[in-house]
């Protein structure tokens, strides 16, 4: 999940009712209310913050007030430590701004001056702690480095030329030294704007790599539309897996009952004797 969230989400949310709810960040420029809204959730949830999260602010107080808020619901370099579902979520570097690797001062005034290699350190230790036989997801602000290069690529450039990959390097690097232990089966992310910048085109919002790890960019902006039918729809980005690994994906957007009114398939997989 990107973006916005309100009081209308948490009612949808509970009427939909799924096993838990990630967030990728851009959540609002800093504003605290809408944290307090989601620590109302009653259901598992994780979250990473975004680059737009820390405000105006740069002296890291307005990034600690709401990891403070947050509590064990923040996994940026952590694993989100919950009995059920039997997912194990480890969080990337929170904040980021893509682009390779860059702290943002509020990052770099509360954890100090991390290297990549630390970064991607952590990503990595928390990953260890997610048990062997549950499936495991990274939650990222921006998704890795080596999905593509091209402006509609997963992490490309498209606000200027040339188009570029945008990916973090630090979060490649970590999912290259898990794959030494075990395969991510998904990395959620978000940042890159489905609409790319200037165009009517779309970019690719889903990606498997050789090694069977799934990637999917959720960043659809703005997340709350109005149809062609004048009804309001709340878009998510929806995921079903279990220990075999990923079974379906898809962008969904929902209206406030909780009824499905449009639905992006990404993947479905049909496994026999299910």
């Amino acid at each position: 999940m990107h973006g916005s969230w309100g009081p209308d989400d948490n009612a949808l949310i509970s009427r939909v009712n799924p096993d838990c709810v990630l967030f990728v960040g851009d959540l609002s420029e800093g504003d605290l209310r809408l944290i307090k809204i989601i620590n109302q959730l009653t259901l598992p949830t994780a979250v990473v913050l975004g680059n737009h999260d820390r405000g105006h602010d740069t002296t890291g107080e307005l990034l600690q007030q709401q990891l403070s808020l947050l509590g064990e619901r923040h996994c940026g370099w952590q694993f989100r430590n919950w009995d059920l579902p039997r997912v194990g979520v480890v969080g990337a570097r929170p904040c980021s701004p893509g682009g390779g690797f860059y702290l943002t001062p509020p990052v770099e005034a509360l954890f100090g001056p991390i290297t990549v290699d630390q970064s991607a350190s952590r990503i990595v230790s928390a990953a260890k702690r997610a048990p062997s036989d549950w499936p495991l997801i990274i939650l990222a602000h921006s998704g890795p480095t080596g999905l593509g290069s091209e402006r509609n690529s997963p992490c490309g450039r498209d606000w200027k030329s040339p188009a570029v990959d945008w990916g973090d390097y630090d979060l490649a690097l970590a999912i290259d030294q898990i794959r030494s232990f075990r395969r991510p089966d998904l990395v959620v992310f978000g940042h890159m704007h489905h609409q790319l910048k200037g165009s009517e085109s779309i970019r690719q919002t889903f990606y498997t790599d050789k090694w069977g790890t799934s990637y999917i960019n959720t960043a659809s902006v703005p997340r709350h539309l109005i149809d062609e039918y004048g009804r309001k729809l709340f878009h998510f980005s929806w995921i079903e897996i279990d220990k075999r690994g990923l079974i379906s994906a898809s962008h969904r957007w929902f209206l406030l009952d909780g009824s499905l009114a449009y639905e992006q398939v990404l993947l479905k997989c049909n496994y026999i004797n299910r």
